[in-house]
């Protein structure tokens, strides 16, 4: 029995990591931003989602930002979700 244990528990493993995120970043002017929905909208409409502990440094409509974030699709959708983990004003 217990040699049935180790495999299924690697197997597991090795398809929970299919499941990871692929970070990126993006830098755009903000075309939207609205804390209370916790979003960010860049200029060709892609929107992200702000974590909800975020803690905005002062963005403006207009503003050229850049956004490191993360990429997930829901199982059997086709949407794509964008979690923003960090959004800087470019100067």
């Amino acid at each position: 029995m217990r040699s049935h244990i180790l495999p299924l528990v690697l197997v597991t493993a090795l398809g929970a990591t299919s499941v990871a995120y692929a970070s990126e970043t993006t830098t755009a002017m903000i075309k939207s931003f609205d804390m209370k929905a916790h979003t960010l909208t860049l200029e060709d409409g892609t929107i992200y989602m702000l974590p909800g502990v975020f803690k905005d440094p002062g963005l403006k409509i207009g503003e050229k930002v850049s956004v490191l974030w993360n990429k997930k699709s829901g199982a059997g959708s086709s949407n794509e979700e964008r979690d923003a983990v960090s959004v800087t004003i470019v100067k």
